[in-house]
């Protein structure tokens, strides 16, 4: 596992930290451990890290500096502080600087989990076709619960044919 601070070395520090009923997870290696003073619990918050790692800049940029949610009166200091939104309406005010805070820390704003090393080439398309059966199943449980069969047929029809392409994608690989 590498340093999510710097990237380069391997981390050996591992902090689990729960604020506010949140699980925040972090990995240093031990010269960032000691640049952000980890070896002291209460001495660092995760968002100040997060933050200092570059977030507060596409937050800034996106303009979010001087915006503040109408609903709540939620600020940029109010997330450094919390590390979290004040209300729903926080993620449409605040969300491009978010989506590029998110972009650059990660590979992109959309999770995709643990992928086997015998799929990391086919990794997109895998991932594609799995998101669409998930949608069209999604569709199929509200077509059967509306009680329309006629689409409820054909939606099954064609998860059962997508659902074939991703298995025969799986094999090639």
């Amino acid at each position: 596992m590498i340093c999510c601070i710097c990237n380069k070395k391997p981390a050996t520090v591992h902090i689990t930290q729960i604020e506010g009923g949140k699980l925040n997870k972090l990995d240093l290696c031990e010269d960032c451990a000691k640049q952000y003073n980890v070896d002291a619990p209460d001495s660092f918050k995760l968002a100040d890290m997060l933050l200092g790692l570059g977030a507060g800049d596409e937050l800034a940029r996106a303009g979010a500096g001087e915006l503040t949610c109408p609903q709540c009166g939620f600020t940029q200091a109010d997330f450094k502080k919390t590390g979290r939104m004040g209300c729903a309406k926080c993620y449409d005010v605040f969300g491009p600087g978010l989506e590029e805070m998110l972009r650059s820390m990660h590979r992109g704003v959309r999770h995709t989990g643990k992928v086997p090393r015998r799929l990391q080439g086919a990794t997109g398309v895998v991932v594609d076709l799995t998101e669409q059966i998930r949608q069209m199943s999604q569709r199929l449980e509200q077509a059967v619960a509306q009680e329309d069969y006629e689409l409820a047929a054909q939606l099954r029809d064609e998860i059962k044919a997508l659902k074939a392409k991703a298995s025969a994608r799986r094999e090639k690989e």
